[in-house]
């Protein structure tokens, strides 16, 4: 009786010497940030985003001019007082594209996460569920993937009515899910006929726990690259909605600058920086967001890491 009773409590020491051992969240959470940062593509992109992040917060204090300041002369050039001229309308282009970040950002993390939401809980019921329930979900998955997005954004900005940033916000994560989706639904029918899995089903656990502390905690740099992959994309429908007009025209963004800038003829005015500069701030800051996509793929690949180091 002794002995088992000696054997229980060594048992039970190993495991919390075990447990004791574990690396902490902040642990890990410092770790995947610096095999992030040791890949070179995405240290530039980390560059870039602090870069466009740091403009758009202090927009208030850097800019030069009210962004709807339009008491200047229309259709300035460069000069020393409008470091990238006036706009059409007489407003200061520099503060207009410092303001507009601000749409941008976000519009790229809330779009994004939406999406990232939408596509975690669609992939992983339809890679856990078996039958006529996943059928179901995988129709609605490739209709999705079938119709093009861009057309099907434009249909429904069209319609709904108040034409706000909500409502771009709303209908990107609506029509963006279905990719990010599809990748981890076959993530967890790999996963979901693991060892582990079939424990926590005879242990009892619940079918949201298996999903949610089980399965997708496996997932996590798969769901982070999805959700830079939908901020890239959220970024650039948002410019390319309100570059139509789809969006709402009062509020400055880097689309609406676009938009104006088409309509007022800039290039034909010698405008050339209202037309180039919000061109160029929405593919360097999607870039970046590609860019620290190849460190998250760092972080679920080794081989990947090891190449990089």
């Amino acid at each position: 009786m002794s002995n088992t009773g000696q054997l229980g409590s060594t048992t039970t020491n190993e495991v919390s010497e075990g447990l004791r051992s574990l690396p902490s969240g902040f642990e890990v959470g410092k770790r995947t940030l610096g095999v992030i940062w040791m890949n070179k593509r995405a240290r530039v992109g980390i560059i870039i985003l602090a870069f466009f992040v740091g403009m758009g917060v202090l927009a208030p204090w850097l800019s030069p001019y009210a962004p709807d300041n339009a008491t200047f002369a229309r259709n300035q050039g460069v000069s020393a007082a409008h470091w990238l001229g006036t706009t059409g309308a007489g407003e200061d282009v520099l503060s207009q594209i410092m303001y507009g970040t601000q749409i941008s950002l976000l519009v790229g993390l809330v779009a994004g996460g939406g999406v990232s939401v939408i596509a975690v809980i669609v992939g992983l019921t339809a890679g856990y569920l078996k039958g006529w329930r996943t059928d179901v979900i995988n129709f609605f998955i490739n209709l999705f993937l079938v119709i093009p997005s861009l057309p099907l954004m434009i249909v429904i900005t069209t319609y709904v009515p108040g034409q706000g940033i909500l409502v771009i916000i709303a209908v990107i994560a609506f029509t963006g899910w279905a990719a990010g989706s599809r990748v981890l639904r076959s993530q967890t029918q790999t996963l979901r006929s693991r060892d582990f899995i079939d424990a926590a089903i005879f242990s009892g656990e619940g079918r949201l726990r298996i999903l949610f502390r089980e399965i997708m905690p496996n997932m996590t740099s798969l769901i982070a690259a999805s959700f830079f992959g939908a901020a890239t994309a959220a970024i650039g429908a948002e410019a390319g909605l309100s570059f139509l007009g789809l969006g709402d025209l009062s509020t400055i963004s880097w689309g609406t600058m676009l938009y104006w800038a088409q309509n007022n003829n800039a290039l034909l005015t010698g405008q050339w920086a209202l037309l180039v500069a919000p061109g160029l701030c929405v593919a360097l800051l999607a870039t970046s967001l590609a860019l620290i996509n190849f460190g998250i793929d760092a972080v679920s690949n080794p081989r990947l890491r090891e190449s990089t180091s």
